[in-house]
């Protein structure tokens, strides 16, 4: 079974991040979206939230498993033995940040391998970012979510 590993912080987790995990669904047999605790962001949502959400996106997709974790993605990989680092990409900045983070997964993690897909165009606007500034605004940000999903839920 090919089973791939899409670690990100997913705060919140978009329309973006949903339409990777389908087209990694179409390639792999089960993924696994790991939300992962990022020092370098300040987030809106709380792990569990983030993890909660995404479950609730996923509630009736035996194939996609949501669990949170922190420290280094090639650590956990190893730790359980997945060997497929699934990524997204938008623009040239995710391809040189992607690219490079694959090619210190290379150098620490040999055994892993990193797929990146290509957001699809009519989401390559949409950023986990962004949504929390239009919500620090008191802006809607349902467009931008899952269907179904009402950030204000996740914001208690």
């Amino acid at each position: 079974m090919r089973t791939a590993f899409f670690p990100g912080s997913f705060d919140p987790f978009t329309i973006g991040h949903q339409a990777l995990v389908e087209e990694g669904l179409r390639i792999f047999d089960k993924i696994i979206v790991a939300v992962g605790e990022n020092s370098d962001k300040h987030g809106l949502l709380p792990m569990e939230q983030r993890k909660r959400l995404i479950e609730d996106v996923y509630r009736n997709e035996p194939r996609v498993e949501v669990v949170s974790y922190k420290g280094l993605t090639g650590d956990y990989c190893r730790e359980h033995k997945l060997n497929l680092i699934l990524r997204g990409m938008r623009n040239t900045v995710d391809f040189d940040y992607e690219r490079n983070m694959m090619q210190i997964n290379q150098r620490l993690y040999p055994e892993i391998t990193t797929v990146l897909l290509f957001t699809p165009s009519e989401y390559v606007a949409v950023s986990s970012s962004v949504i929390r500034e239009i919500l620090s605004f008191g802006g809607s940000v349902e467009q931008f979510m899952p269907k179904g999903i009402d950030i204000n839920n996740y914001l208690k």
